[in-house]
């Protein structure tokens, strides 16, 4: 029995659109960190695209780059003080209902809305995704706990703004799941917990240990896993150079082991039930007289 495909696909020439307004995107991006000398480095599915493929993934449609966060801090200063024209910076503290903790910088004009995000009142388009990195302790048990709150309560951000996430579970625990999710989703709404608070939590709990001089790791705590984007800071710098598209991107030193440890053998494709995608609900792209990007 064939097994259920996880995304959508695309048209040819719709997913070409996106990956080229997505190109210009990511060239703006270079174009300020280099200005500002700003460190920046692609990550997960970008990694394994430039790796594999020289590129994007062939059925993927994002882009994926971290920044330190005092050098993510300064990007998001400098895109909204010199590319605010053409591009918004997407996150809790100016679009309260987005809830995730990761930051776009979107393209204005476009319109770029997964299915997941449908509900979400803000004005989301084709973006660039951006991690900020921050210190994780020494410490096993400090690190932990970090880790612990941070994914904790960006998991609660979510559920603030989304009754039923998309998750990996099926039958009856993924049933109860749904259930718990929504209960959770309700009782946060009656008691009128504040989106923003919830957001300064994880906050507070990802940037705990920034005032360290000298860690051993970075990490993005907020993802699926909190470890699972973790990089030792040997494993990083100095960055190389690949290729990607028509462009060379910065990477970690040591791709390749941060990819092992996430995905295991990412050179090899996986099936088609495992592919994944942000397949949009609405999509809109700029108009091309104003935005010459095509």
């Amino acid at each position: 029995m064939k097994k259920k495909k996880q995304y959508k696909e695309y048209d040819t020439q719709t997913l070409e659109k996106i990956h080229r307004v997505e190109l210009e995107i990511l060239k703006d991006f270079i174009m300020i960190c280099e200005k500002h000398d700003l460190t920046y480095f692609g990550i997960a599915g970008t990694g394994i695209g430039a790796l594999r493929h020289q590129g994007f993934i062939p059925w993927d449609d994002d882009i994926d780059v971290a920044l330190p966060r005092e050098d993510f801090e300064k990007l998001v200063f400098y895109v909204e003080k010199e590319m605010g024209e053409k591009y918004l910076i997407m996150n809790t503290e100016r679009y309260p209902d987005y809830p995730l903790m990761t930051t776009r910088m979107t393209l204005r004009g476009s319109k770029f809305k997964e299915e997941a995000l449908k509900s979400v009142k803000a004005p989301m388009g084709i973006f660039l995704d951006l991690y900020p990195y921050d210190k994780v302790s020494d410490n096993p048990k400090e690190a932990r706990k970090q880790a612990r709150d941070a994914w904790f309560w960006s998991k609660i951000l979510i559920l603030r703004s989304i009754p039923f996430p998309m998750l990996g579970f099926s039958g009856l625990m993924g049933k109860v799941v749904h259930a718990i999710c929504g209960i959770v989703h309700v009782m946060l709404k009656i008691f009128h917990v504040s989106k923003l608070w919830i957001y300064q939590k994880a906050y507070e709990a990802e940037t705990r240990f920034n005032h360290l001089e000298d860690v051993k790791r970075l990490n993005f705590f907020c993802d699926t896993k909190p470890f699972m984007n973790v990089y030792e800071v040997k494993d990083i710098y100095p960055l190389q150079k690949l290729p990607y598209e028509d462009i060379v991107l910065n990477f970690p030193r040591n791709l390749h082991k941060n990819l092992t440890g996430m995905y295991g053998d990412y050179m090899k494709l996986p099936p088609e039930e495992k592919r994944k995608n942000h397949f949009p609900f609405e999509l809109e792209f700029p108009d091309i007289e104003k935005e010459e990007i095509f």
